[in-house]
């Protein structure tokens, strides 16, 4: 009975729950696209390409592992954690012979894989560069089509698809940037191979040259091992593990023996590691997403609630009780979030593929890693969006299904609290509308809401405080967003209050504004409620957006402030490509120029994740000065490593102390603490010798090379222009560079809450049009009384502007005590960066949604003859 009375109720009233519909529809839509990078991280494909060939590959384990056992009440319980590596992990070539002897192999080919850049003008497409040994081309397989294999140290094998993108033939020269200094190959042959390559440009090499370049004496990245007639590829999976576990292979024990789609994320370690990112990312944005939607929709339902006052009233009054009342509002949001979830589910599946390529186009997300959609992601959103419409709708309900009927009548009178009155009005009038008043203030802030406000707010103070606590971005990032949304909810709920307490503000000045003044002023203090739904979303959209545009130039702008102090270089040297050979450093260093290599990694603390630089400790500080606050850095050697007081402070360590940690490629080390450094944001949490890094690292060129010299640059650009790509740069000018690769990267942040702002800006147009649609009969009211039409839109635009106003300071209140404690916690400096130019975009940007969506409504709902809305049926 009641479900046909919410259909029918539905299907007669399709108009009011439009506003409701859009909100839901977007919230499911955001919801669905944000589930499919989640399942995307958890799901999604990498498929091989390099070892389409070798049905069995065998690599090193890119994992450090954490075994931990707790004994409680007589039971032992061990847990097993592991985290990924950043460089790639090698293995012990001579590991080849145990896999030859083992049954079942027919053949062992071992796989060297490294950094090797070819330098055309019409680069590699996008596609990453990879050298190889020419032995392991049978793994894809590559099969020459035309020239030879190459054999001297000079010659080299290119594919097919970068000899026609380059236009080179077999006879032409290629200069290849590889670990070493760039050198000049021939090309001796084109291959092609036999399953399609998409995502990787292969260059061959001779098997001397690629064990040089390869820059890991005794080791092999992987093992490609293929099965002898008749053995199965999984038979063939377990005869190996159970051979490289056998005590007699102890440096095999750790090997990762895999098949199938297993292999590529051997082959693509930035695909493996994507999937962690983009599992945060899904994350992260999802349930923002979802505590934004909850809190429109709430206040979409709110309004969506307060149109029909007069119906539900009606309904209390014959004999409609509490009950019922909730759940024919239930019922009605359940039908509108069903249909909404659906639409919304279905659109949300090309946004979806659509942030997925534009992360990839970002380099945020590799392409090797497949987008993934399942059914999940839809149901799930559909599932949150009924629930969330019902809960929004119980929540709505609240006041009308508790209070006793007689009272509803009265609050559900005509004008009772909303119309706005003329100073001409009967002294009865203005004792009626005070009346009014009361009562709407009662329904507006009762004491359960007040009390959730102050909750709320507590809560939000709370978050603020702990955020002023950390330093570590990945913890910081989720506080920061969550605080916004908690305060937003405390604005929402403490709403009607905020609204009043604007009205005295701003009372002295509407009033000069003449009789249109007088009327805002009327209906901002009489409808608080619903002026509350329109400033939640609002200051939301302001405090959102500038959270969102500001936290990273607060971090990157404090980071890039320590570089500059600490950079003591004359000049730095970069490079356009891949890094700065140690050749151009040594060449330097033979004019008896001071130079400092810089190289870039991540280590491993325990499973905690450091980032670490490698720096050369001679003539060190005339180059570079961290700020040592403790031991002197005097002493930096291979074996001995600095500490930012961040990671001195985590990690409990001083000059002195011991560090052990996990260098990049999975090697274990153990160091000695010489020295203790305050500006550890500009320059990473360890710094260690280069020589050290390098030889654990992917790529082992620099970063950038400070140098301390009176020579000019032009003096040091000629000694380095053998050197293809490189630059000699001024201190300020490196600074600028560094500055566009962090707008780079932020451009990732902003794309992912991009979303996130673009529905609650949508949902400000939602709630202000709503807002203004119901007041169609006011507006009749107000014309036959004499006001003009101009007049009434005049007092549309001063409600409007005042709504902006009260927006604008909530909504800037709440960003800047975010970001203040963001900065605080993050740079140890009350000093968030805000553009303000981009501040001011941002608020006028919400001041013409505002206008806009309160205007248009305005003069649609004047076009009808005022007679006539007020002789209408409700």
């Amino acid at each position: 009975m009641m479900l046909r009375y919410a259909l029918r109720s539905v299907r007669a009233r399709k108009a009011g729950f439009l506003g409701a519909f859009l909100s839901l529809m977007c919230a499911a839509a955001l919801i669905t696209a944000c589930g499919t990078l989640l399942d995307t991280g958890l799901r999604g494909t990498i498929r091989t390409e390099r070892y389409a060939a070798s049905p069995v590959v065998v690599s090193a384990d890119q994992n450090v592992h954490r075994t931990t056992v707790k004994h409680k009440k007589g039971k032992t319980k061990v847990k097993h954690k592991a985290k990924p590596i950043a460089e790639r992990a090698w293995l012990p070539e001579n590991l080849e012979t145990t896999l030859a002897r083992t049954p079942g192999v027919a053949r062992v080919i071992p796989e060297l894989t490294f950094l090797a850049q070819p330098l055309t003008p019409a680069g590699t497409g996008g596609r990453t560069a990879y050298g190889h040994a020419w032995d392991s081309a049978a793994l894809t397989p590559y099969r020459l089509v035309t020239g030879s294999a190459p054999r001297a140290a000079t010659d080299l094998v290119i594919d097919r698809d970068f000899a026609v993108r380059a236009r080179l033939r077999p006879g032409d020269r290629l200069t290849v940037q590889s670990t070493q200094a760039p050198r000049v190959y021939r090309i001796t042959g084109i291959a092609a191979p036999a399953t399609p390559v998409r995502h990787q440009t292969s260059l061959f090499f001779s098997a001397g040259e690629a064990r040089r370049l390869a820059a890991h004496p005794g080791q092999v990245t992987a093992f490609g091992v293929l099965p002898a007639k008749g053995t199965s590829a999984e038979r063939l999976r377990q005869a190996i593990t159970t051979a490289l576990h056998q005590p007699t292979t102890p440096l095999g024990s750790t090997a990762q023996v895999t098949t199938g789609d297993a292999r590529g994320p051997v082959e693509f370690l930035d695909a493996a590691t994507a999937r962690t990112r983009l599992v945060s990312i899904g994350g992260a944005m999802g349930g923002t997403s979802l505590l934004v939607a909850v809190l429109v929709v709430v206040g979409t339902f709110v309004l969506s609630v307060q149109q029909r006052y007069r119906e539900l009233a009606l309904l209390r009054a014959v004999a409609a009780t509490s009950g019922q009342i909730r759940r024919l509002l239930g019922r009605e949001a359940l039908i509108v979030g069903t249909v909404a979830g659906v639409a919304g589910a279905l659109l949300g599946l090309p946004l979806g593929t659509w942030l997925y390529d534009r992360f990839v186009a970002l380099g945020a997300v590799p392409a090797t890693l497949q987008h993934t959609t399942g059914i999940v992601p839809p149901l799930a959103a559909l599932v949150a969006t009924a629930l969330g419409a019902w809960t929004a709708a119980r929540v709505a309900s609240r006041r009308i299904s508790r209070i006793r009927p007689a009272q509803a009548l009265a609050e559900a009178e005509p004008g009772a609290g909303a119309e706005p009155e003329t100073e001409a009005r009967a002294k009865s009038a203005r004792t009626r509308r005070t009346t009014r008043t009361r009562l709407t203030t009662r329904a507006g802030l009762t004491r359960g809401r007040l009390l959730a406000g102050l909750v709320l707010l507590a809560g939000g103070v709370v978050l603020v405080v702990v955020l002023s606590k950390l330093r570590t971005e990945p913890a910081s990032t989720p506080v920061t967003f969550l605080a916004v949304v908690v305060l937003s909810t405390s604005v929402a709920l403490l709403g009607p209050l905020l609204v009043k307490a604007a009205v005295l503000v701003l009372r002295g000045p509407l009033r000069r504004s003449g009789p249109t003044g007088r009327l805002a002023i009327a209906n901002l203090r009489g409808n608080a409620v619903r002026m509350a739904s329109v400033v939640t979303p609002l200051t939301l959209l302001i405090g959102m957006t500038c959270t969102v545009l500001f936290v990273q130039p607060t971090l990157g702008n404090a980071a890039r402030a320590q570089v500059r102090e600490g950079v003591r270089a004359d000049w730095v040297v970069a490079s356009q490509g891949p890094g700065v050979p140690a050749e151009a450093a040594r060449q330097l260093r033979a004019r008896h120029d001071i130079v400092t290599e810089v190289v870039r990694t991540t280590v491993r603390v325990g499973l905690d994740k450091y980032v670490a630089q490698g720096v050369t400790p001679a003539g060190l500080t005339r180059t570079w000065d961290p700020d040592v606050t403790a031991g002197s850095l005097a002493g930096l050697t291979e074996h001995t490593a600095a500490v930012s007081e961040l990671a001195a402070d985590q990690l409990h360590l001083k000059p002195g102390g011991t560090l052990k940690f996990t260098l990049g490629d999975g090697t274990p080390a153990t160091l000695t603490v010489v020295a203790v450094y305050a500006r550890g944001l500009g320059f990473g949490d360890l710094t260690l010798a280069h020589d050290l890094v390098a030889r654990h690292v992917d790529n082992p060129l620099a970063s950038s090379v400070l140098v301390s010299t009176p020579r000019t640059q032009t003096q040091l650009a000629t000694t380095l222009r053998e050197f293809p790509g490189v630059r000699v740069l001024a201190p300020a000018a490196a600074d600028s560079l560094q500055a566009q690769r962090q707008q780079a990267n932020a451009e990732v942040n902003y794309l992912a809450m991009g979303l996130v702002l673009a529905f609650t800006a949508i949902a400000v147009v939602n709630t202000l049009a709503m807002s203004v649609a119901e007041r169609v009969r006011e507006f009749a009211l107000l014309r036959l009384a004499g006001a003009t039409r101009r007049q009434v839109l005049r007092m549309l635009r001063i409600e409007a502007l005042s709504v902006v106003l009260l927006a604008t300071a909530l909504g800037s209140g709440v960003a800047l005590a975010v970001l203040t404690a963001f900065s605080i916690g993050m740079t140890g400096r009350a000093a968030p960066s805000v553009t303000p130019l981009v501040y001011v975009t941002v608020v006028t940007v919400g001041a013409a949604l505002a206008l806009v969506a309160t205007a248009l409504p305005g003069r649609a709902a004047l076009r009808v003859r005022a007679v006539t809305v007020a002789t209408a049926r409700e």
